[in-house]
């Protein structure tokens, strides 16, 4: 793990492993650059990017006034500015994904493609407040082992999942202290969450439409709460030459190591550089997700 300084002092954590298309990766609202472990697995000649968005995994906390989306995408220029990278392809899960067409809004020459990870201009309230009810909130068990235990029965839409997958997933989330489970990220993104969520619905029709011209794809969840499949079909309808995969037994979100996912990641890629991609026959080598 690397870091650099953001615009104002805060030191932020990157990883930046592979040769090849820059991939610029980002996480959901409490998650951070592991979230693309299992993908990594798969990609060739990509150069993966990922980054610890403020507040999460090894970046400094810089408060809740500052756990903004328009920080976040500022942030992430600043990484490639910092890596001399002057345009990359972005794959961004769920607010990862709203950061990607932000930045296909203002930096839109800097961006080669957008894979979003279920989300789209329009999200399920009863979604977010599924989420909203868990951001911030340290678990009441003393061991990572019992996270592990109830996590899938804890994940809404997600089934044929091994064991060994919620172990993965409960050590990217959590870290264990003395007799007790904390959260690898500031707390205080609860009060940005909220706060998100006490203004009006906004329109983010006009980011997704700041997509136009590039390589566009979109993975959901076929069970997601989030991302509904009404608003799904509205996207392709708009751009009929979107890549789609709809992931069965995934909710919100897809690991992004499903055969669903990595197939249409890797056409996603073809479109923008024919040498980058992931490694499909490598899917029968590893365990089941």
């Amino acid at each position: 793990m690397q870091k650099f300084r953001a615009e104002d002092g805060a030191e932020l954590a990157y990883r930046d492993q592979g040769e090849g298309l820059p991939l610029l990766a980002l996480a959901g609202l409490t998650r951070d650059g592991r979230d693309f472990d299992y993908l990594a697995r798969h990609l060739r000649g990509v150069r993966l990017i990922r980054l610890d968005s403020r507040g999460r995994g090894g970046s400094d906390w810089t408060g809740a006034d500052s756990y903004t989306v328009p920080q976040e995408a500022r942030d992430a220029l600043a990484l490639l500015d910092h890596l001399g990278v002057g345009r990359a392809a972005i794959i961004g899960s769920s607010r990862g994904g709203l950061i990607a067409m932000v930045l296909a809004a203002l930096a839109h020459p800097r961006l080669a493609g957008v894979c979003l990870n279920d989300v789209g201009p329009v999200l399920e309230r009863a979604g977010l407040e599924r989420i909203g009810s868990y951001v911030g909130v340290a678990p009441s068990v003393p061991t990572l082992a019992e996270i592990a235990d109830r996590m899938g029965a804890q994940m809404p839409g997600f089934a044929h999942v091994s064991p060994m997958r919620w172990q993965e997933e409960t050590v990217r989330h959590y870290v264990q202290h003395d007799g007790r489970v904390g959260l690898s990220y500031d707390p205080a993104l609860r009060q940005a969450f909220d706060a998100a969520m006490a203004q009006p619905a906004g329109d983010a029709g006009p980011l997704f439409e700041a997509c136009t011209g590039l390589p566009l794809a979109l993975i959901r969840g076929a069970n997601s709460d989030v991302l509904s499949a009404a608003t799904a079909a509205e996207m392709r309808a708009r751009r009929p030459d979107m890549i789609f995969a709809d992931v069965p037994d995934r909710g919100h979100i897809p690991f992004l190591d499903e055969p669903a996912a990595l197939s249409a990641i890797r056409d996603w890629l073809d479109r923008i550089d024919p040498g980058a991609g992931v490694d499909l026959a490598a899917l029968g080598a590893d365990p089941a997700p």
